[in-house]
């Protein structure tokens, strides 16, 4: 297991935030197709933009700071 003060620690936290913006961006994508992790949970399944959709967009949003920062040091 790797200390979470370690250069390790340090690495795979950047690349766990670097995977989560990608992440929910798919899984917005594959929600509004009507094949998500969540489509039974949502009580709009037949509306694409409803329920999880916009969650997961904001979610990728809001997680995309790693990205930004990557594309703003080149």
């Amino acid at each position: 297991m790797i200390a979470v003060g370690t250069a390790g620690g340090a690495g795979i936290a950047k690349w766990l935030g670097l995977a989560a913006s990608p992440t929910f961006a798919a899984m917005a994508l594959l929600t509004s197709l009507g094949s998500g992790p969540m489509v039974v949970c949502s009580g709009t399944a037949g509306f694409p933009l409803g329920g999880m959709v916009p969650m997961y967009l904001l979610m990728s949003v809001f997680h995309a700071a790693p990205w930004l920062k990557l594309i703003a040091d080149r």
